[in-house]
């Protein structure tokens, strides 16, 4: 599979970029989901961002009973053991591995792509952030964890060793409860990655106040 299946909706500045964000949404949802956080972000306008948020495929969900939905991987229960289809996790990651390959055919040197993500879509941008073979400007996982972070210590890029990572979680959230996201910090943290770590009083979502800090975030990884 290639980028040429991965419809995605595109902001762009009015001058070349300088940076290039690539997005990816939660369950259920579609690339239009984050889009209107971009102007919340208060990125200066002398550091021109290009944003793509692409959709994910359709596919089964097997804890919403097999419903076709938008989806980076399949979910085969809820305990908090959260047992997932590694091989859609693979693939999805293959996929924005291409979309990345696009901006660098464009001319976007790699360590001018961050990769940001939210639940889904979060565990898809760790997966293929801190295994890449080319310095990238950071990662941003929202609402999330790795289910592949066990493997980590063996497949990790070192180009990627110091990259930026923020990571930023719920206290209240029902669906990937906020343990599980710091025992990835932890797993992380012990792997001598820089995670900055935030915690907000919400649940499965995104609150004004983390919104701030992303912009902050990012206006430190785009130099």
């Amino acid at each position: 599979m290639t980028d040429r299946h991965l419809e995605c909706v595109e902001i762009n500045p009015q001058t070349a970029p300088a940076y290039v964000v690539i997005w990816l949404h939660g369950l259920g949802a579609d690339g239009h989901d984050f889009e209107a956080i971009v102007p919340q972000l208060n990125i200066p306008a002398s550091t021109p961002v290009r944003y793509v948020f692409p959709h994910a495929p359709m596919r089964a969900v097997t804890i919403n009973g097999g419903m076709v939905m938008r989806a980076w991987y399949d979910i085969l229960d809820l305990n908090l053991s959260r047992k997932v289809d590694v091989d859609s996790i693979h693939e999805s990651s293959a996929l924005l591995a291409d979309l990345i390959q696009r901006e660098l055919d464009a001319g976007m040197p790699s360590d001018h792509i961050v990769l940001a993500g939210f639940s889904q879509g979060g565990a898809i941008v760790l997966q293929t952030g801190l295994r890449y073979e080319k310095p990238l400007a950071g990662i941003l996982a929202l609402s999330t964890y790795s289910p592949t972070v066990a493997g980590l210590a063996a497949e990790r890029s070192p180009v990627n060793r110091s990259i930026p990572i923020m990571m930023a979680h719920g206290d209240y959230d029902p669906v990937i409860p906020i343990s599980i996201a710091i025992s990835t910090r932890d797993e992380l943290l012990q792997l001598d990655y820089a995670v900055q770590w935030h915690a907000y009083p919400m649940q499965h979502e995104v609150c004004m106040e983390e919104i701030r800090e992303i912009g902050s975030w990012m206006c430190k990884v785009m130099k």
